[in-house]
């Protein structure tokens, strides 16, 4: 089996949101640790909070880091995310990575009434209260969008790393020039070669920034009936074909939908595509594992330890 020792692993357990139940997230968090995982990602989604949950399991954990992929930033000012991010980290040791995003305008205006104007005016603005916040407790940031102009004590000084889902040219020169990384969804090897990593390295280094990191997160799915499973991810993830800035990178990576870039199959093939992503440039790769029966999310995971 191909083993892969570029690429950090990890899990995305926000399948579990579908049906949330804190003490089964805490466990899945624990066993991944257990495994070997490098990192845990949760989407912060419907009605569970997912830096809370990192705080609740923070008590049974102790190497893991812990993500969020990703909070929208509409509906949250910058300064109660810092509250929350810094009080997080101080909870888990060190172990949180603030994961950011501006959602898509369906969520925006049918969902929260809001109006989508200005998107990266109003990340740039999101950005310039919430680093300040994060770095020193005090902002004097006044912008379009967003502002705040105070200061507090923080409950730790060692602030979480910042990450943006960016996938266009402009979102990643953001991302590249002021945050530790992106966390992509919906993308493969070809898009990364050819549009992430070479965006957000560029920008980070004209920046004068380290190397960024690229988390890849797709569905993971060792069985021996791959037409059926892709045939059930089709069906489950049709939306992320349609919306247009996930039909952008698929229409890179040239393919229908996002089916055809999870990894399913054999624990080979698995194996192989995680190969294939590391190669493109990705630096972790967090799993949504999915599986017919207990034995073949068992079997995905061995693959997944077997390649971190």
């Amino acid at each position: 089996m191909t083993r892969v020792r570029i690429m950090k692993i990890g899990i995305n357990g926000s399948g579990l949101l579908a049906k949330p139940n804190l003490d089964a997230m805490v466990a899945d968090i624990v066993k991944s640790e257990e495994s070997g995982m490098s990192s845990y990602w949760l989407a912060q989604t419907g009605l569970v909070d997912a830096l809370t949950v990192f705080s609740v399991a923070a008590a049974s954990t102790s190497t893991i880091e812990l993500g969020t992929a990703v909070i929208p930033t509409w509906p949250r000012h910058p300064q109660a995310l810092a509250a929350q991010a810094l009080t997080t980290q101080a909870a888990t040791g060190g172990r949180t990575i603030l994961g950011i995003g501006l959602a898509h305008k369906p969520s925006v205006e049918d969902r929260w009434k809001m109006k989508w104007e200005k998107p990266i005016r109003h990340m740039l603005d999101y950005l310039g209260v919430l680093e300040e916040m994060l770095a020193t407790g005090k902002s004097s940031y006044v912008g379009e969008v967003w502002s705040y102009v105070g200061e507090a004590a923080r409950p730790t000084e060692n602030p979480p790393k910042v990450m943006l889902a960016a996938l266009g040219d402009q979102m990643l020169r953001i991302a590249g020039k002021r945050t530790d990384g992106t966390i992509l969804w919906c993308v493969g090897p070809k898009t990364l070669e050819r549009q992430i990593v070479p965006g957000i390295n560029s920008a980070a280094a004209d920046a004068g920034r380290p190397t960024p990191s690229v988390v890849c997160s797709l569905p993971v799915w060792v069985t021996d009936q791959p037409d059926k499973a892709r045939e059930i991810v089709a069906k489950t993830l049709t939306i992320y074909g349609q919306l247009p800035s996930y039909r952008a990178m698929l229409d890179i990576e040239g393919v229908d939908g996002p089916a055809d870039i999870s990894l399913i199959g054999s624990e080979e093939q698995v194996a192989e595509g995680l190969a294939e992503i590391a190669a493109a440039g990705a630096t972790d790769f967090t799993a949504v594992v999915q599986g017919f029966n207990a034995d073949e999310h068992a079997q995905a995971r061995q693959v997944l330890a077997a390649a971190n």
